[in-house]
């Protein structure tokens, strides 16, 4: 832009519990912040601590949380702000309405999949979530015992169990760079 601001960007990072988006996200934010560039990171987990507070995780309240989600990344990406969003999503039509909502606003949007098989995310089981599944403490695992729908056209898909994290946040790093956004 010719005024010095930046232009913003929402990038989705979607995936299984356990995939790698977050700790994916804060190294790109990490690199993003070096260059100088605004940057928020919305972590599904934190958000529901807060904005989705009292949702379950019903198919309706999931749907909710991410559009909730995908409304603050539109904001903030609307003001400059590259957004990275690490939430599972596991809805693809729940993630085709939050890139809706940006193009009708003319806001950049990318969706990157952090595709990590299910038997890694349970090898990684960063919060115990696989373990108490398996034990019978816990149903409606994504992409175990409830659906996950992986995009069929990201902008990106990220084999995060094939490379260090340094490595998959840079392939993100280079998507934004081919779109111009960094």
């Amino acid at each position: 832009m010719d005024d010095g601001t930046r232009e913003g960007a929402t990038v989705w990072l979607t995936g299984l519990p356990s995939a790698g988006k977050t700790t994916i996200a804060h190294e790109l934010a990490r690199r993003l912040r070096t260059d100088s560039h605004r940057v928020e990171v919305l972590d599904g987990d934190e958000i529901r601590g807060f904005l989705s507070a009292g949702l379950g995780f019903s198919r309706e309240d999931r749907h909710t949380n991410v559009q909730r989600i995908g409304f603050v990344a539109e904001l903030l990406a609307s003001h400059g702000v590259l957004v990275l969003v690490p939430v599972i999503a596991p809805y693809a039509e729940s993630r085709a309405a939050v890139r809706a909502r940006h193009r009708s606003k003319d806001t950049a949007y990318l969706e990157v999949h952090v595709a990590t098989p299910v038997e890694v995310c349970a090898e990684r089981d960063v919060k115990g979530l696989y373990a108490r599944q398996a034990a019978g403490e816990l149903s409606g695992l994504t992409g175990v015992d409830d659906p996950y729908e992986a995009p069929e056209a990201p902008d990106l898909r990220v084999e995060s169990h094939d490379r260090t994290v340094r490595e998959s946040a840079a392939e993100v790093y280079a998507l934004l760079a081919e779109r111009r956004l960094v």
